[in-house]
């Protein structure tokens, strides 16, 4: 993250504004406070991506934490064609002091943003909405940016990707599950079955019901799997296959539509 740092405070000096892309699944356990003292005297567009898989009337409950002075916000699905259109509106209007002195010369002024975020929040993704067509590389998986990448995307505004290593801090545990719950940590390197009961937990205590509904009255891992017969091959319930099942079927929307923090 340290690196990721520098480099970012490097790019700083390029950029008018700020595009900070938030999964709206876990916005708050997204936000680097770092990000605050090198953004101190950049305005920031905040993207809430991915609204199609959250809990709208709890994000609202959190939204104003993400409007200020200098400071705007969005609801976002990135993945939906034309999402992106708000965008350079947005910009120009976070950065109308800086449009008025150029015009005032009779100078239209190129505006460029940079792209920020965790792994898989979607900012690839929303770099080519807004360029409307595959320029940055994507993938449903973190990692997936190498590199920063320059894109124009529309009248005089530039935006540039760069790769998602904006982690805030993991020691706090509960912030690094929400990232592991929405898959910005590898899957790789996290106990799949302890995750799994983790989220369980606070599902549990946030969504009472959902899991039982879509599990047919199943609420821990051995009872998932033995509602979807999952069998390991030296006998019992394969609790690994269960924890995958629940953390894609949460990923992917088929659990409802949640927000797995506190509001």
């Amino acid at each position: 993250m340290k690196k990721a740092l520098n480099q970012l405070e490097a790019e700083l000096v390029k950029v008018d504004v700020i595009i900070y892309v938030l999964d709206a699944r876990a916005p708050k356990s997204c936000l680097n406070p770092e990000l605050d003292r090198l953004a101190s005297s950049r305005p920031v567009l905040f993207v809430l991506n991915k609204v199609d898989l959250t809990d709208i009337d709890r994000l609202e409950m959190l939204a104003k934490d993400f409007k200020g002075e200098g400071r705007d916000f969005v609801y976002m699905k990135a993945t939906e064609s034309g999402a992106g259109s708000i965008i350079c509106s947005k910009i120009k209007a976070l950065c109308k002091q800086k449009v008025k002195k150029f015009e005032e010369k009779n100078i239209k002024p190129v505006l460029r943003a940079l792209v920020v975020g965790v792994p898989n929040c979607g900012k690839s993704t929303l770099v080519n909405n807004l360029c409307k067509k595959a320029k940055a590389i994507t993938g449903d998986r973190p990692g997936v940016t190498k590199g920063k990448q320059w894109f124009a995307i529309g009248q005089n505004v530039e935006v540039c990707d760069t790769p998602g290593t904006l982690y805030p801090n993991l020691a706090d545990q509960e912030v690094a599950k929400s990232l592991a719950f929405i898959g910005s940590i590898k899957d790789e390197i996290t106990d799949e079955v302890e995750l799994a009961k983790e989220f369980i937990s606070r599902l549990e205590k946030i969504y009472p019901g959902v899991l039982s509904e879509r599990y047919r009255g199943a609420t821990t891992l051995e009872e998932i799997a033995r509602v979807r017969a999952f069998l390991s091959p030296g006998g019992g319930f394969d609790e690994e296959r269960a924890a995958k099942t629940v953390l894609q079927d949460f990923r992917s929307g088929k659990l409802g539509k949640l927000l797995i923090e506190e509001c």
